[in-house]
């Protein structure tokens, strides 16, 4: 059974840094990629980073573009999110999931994923 379990998140100054782990278990040696997502209060899903295990290529969204660095270790099964420059509108429950195929434009379709983990949760100090 596939599993994944996000970890890292927590409360953070406006700033500050945290680094999101996603531990795998349970996969295919051909699963293709993995993605962090967010979702913050009232708004929909949406695709924040994501990497194409075999070939490392990345995608970031716009708006964490210079921010926010993906990476994975590919013995563990682990993909990491660096987050810098931490700002309010990045608060949110970031969740990570894994795609066994998509097109290169479609990186951040949520339907195109077919596991998911439960969220790390990201919050700052009021």
């Amino acid at each position: 059974q596939v599993q994944l379990v996000e970890s890292g998140g927590g409360l953070v100054q406006p700033g500050g840094s945290l680094r999101l782990s996603c531990v795998a278990s349970g996969l295919a040696l051909n699963y293709y990629g993995i993605t962090w997502f967010r979702q913050a209060p009232g708004k929909e899903r949406e695709g924040v980073s994501g990497i194409r295990v075999n070939s490392a290529i990345t995608y970031y969204a716009d708006s964490v573009k210079g921010r926010f660095t993906i990476s994975r270790d590919s013995t563990t099964k682990t993909v990491y999110l660096q987050m810098k420059s931490l700002e309010p509108d990045d608060k949110a429950v970031y969740y990570c999931a894994i795609a066994y195929s998509y097109d290169a434009d479609r990186w951040s379709y949520r339907r195109e994923y077919n596991y998911w983990g439960q969220g790390t949760h990201v919050t700052f100090f009021s």
